[in-house]
C-alpha cells in the first residue's frame, strides 16, 4: 500500500500543486466516500481549507475503484492530475 499512497503523492506533486498532498489520507477517503455505493462514474467533492478543495472522478466497480483524476483548486488556481 505504501507504494500506492506514495504514487498519489507524488503524481500530485509532479502536476506542480504546492498542496501537501498525503496518499494514505487521499485513499482511505476515497474508500469512505464509496462505502456501500453502487458500481458507477462518481465525481465528488472534498474541502480541505477555506480556499482549497479536491474534485475526484473515480470509476466504481464491484471489488474495486479507479482513480481517473483529482482536480484541485486553490483559491483561483487550479491543478489536473491525471492518474490513467
Amino acid at each position: 500500500m505504501e507504494e500506492l499512497y506514495r504514487t498519489i503523492e507524488d503524481t500530485i506533486k509532479n502536476s506542480g500543486c504546492p498542496f501537501p498532498a498525503n496518499g494514505e489520507e487521499i485513499y482511505n477517503e476515497i474508500c469512505d466516500e464509496i462505502e456501500n455505493r453502487e458500481p458507477g462514474a462518481y465525481v465528488f467533492f472534498s474541502k480541505k481549507t477555506d480556499d482549497t478543495f479536491f474534485e475526484y472522478r473515480l470509476q466504481i466497480f464491484e471489488d474495486n475503484f479507479n482513480l481517473s483524476s483529482i482536480d484541485i483548486h486553490i483559491a483561483d488556481k487550479n491543478y489536473h492530475v491525471d492518474f490513467d
